[in-house]
């Protein structure tokens, strides 16, 4: 496919569709997908200049589609300071006990509290650094980059089973970690 080939004017009736349902699989949110696929098409016709021709048109949107997808996802985590991590530190029953609420929001004005937070995301990182690889890779997955089940198992080669059993023993290795590292 050549430069010349880029319709634009059809991209919104062939693509939005399955960018729709491609999007809404990675951040289960209607509106914000809708708004990434409309960014999607702004910034294919602002780039369509750079248009090799190398692969189809619909590939080339998916690899912007697939930047903005990243793009909200590194927005979301600036703003909060750090990734959301959903991991229970205080026990495995007790309710409202989940690591992400203890994640600063956004208009929060504690100094300390912000140098706090920061030290938490930080020492959730190194902590994911400690423990398996895979468990970790998929941990990241599911909860910071919000994949849908389907697809983790798919690129990881798992079965769904499987993929809560990884996500439970990640769950424990970080919470081990952050026992001994951070509370």
């Amino acid at each position: 496919m050549s430069k010349e080939s880029l319709q634009p004017e059809l991209w919104v009736d062939t693509y939005s569709d399955y960018f729709l349902y491609y999007t809404l699989s990675r951040v289960s949110d209607r509106e914000v997908a809708k708004d990434i696929v409309s960014e999607t098409f702004l910034a294919g016709l602002k780039s369509k200049a750079n248009f090799e021709g190398r692969s189809t048109e619909k590939t080339w949107l998916t690899s912007i589609l697939n930047r903005k997808i990243i793009d909200h996802y590194r927005k979301i985590n600036s703003n909060k300071g750090q990734a959301e991590v959903k991991m229970n530190y205080a026990g495995e029953d007790q309710e409202g006990s989940w690591l992400e609420e203890q994640v600063a929001n956004a208009g929060s004005t504690s100094a300390d509290f912000s140098i706090e937070n920061k030290e938490l995301g930080e020492a959730i990182l190194a902590c994911l650094e400690q423990i398996h690889p895979k468990h970790a890779e998929i941990f990241k997955m599911k909860t910071l980059q919000n994949y849908d089940n389907d697809v983790i198992c798919k690129e990881m080669g798992i079965t769904s089973s499987n993929l809560w059993v990884i996500i439970h023993r990640a769950r424990k290795a970080l919470a081990s970690c952050l026992d001994s590292s951070w509370f």
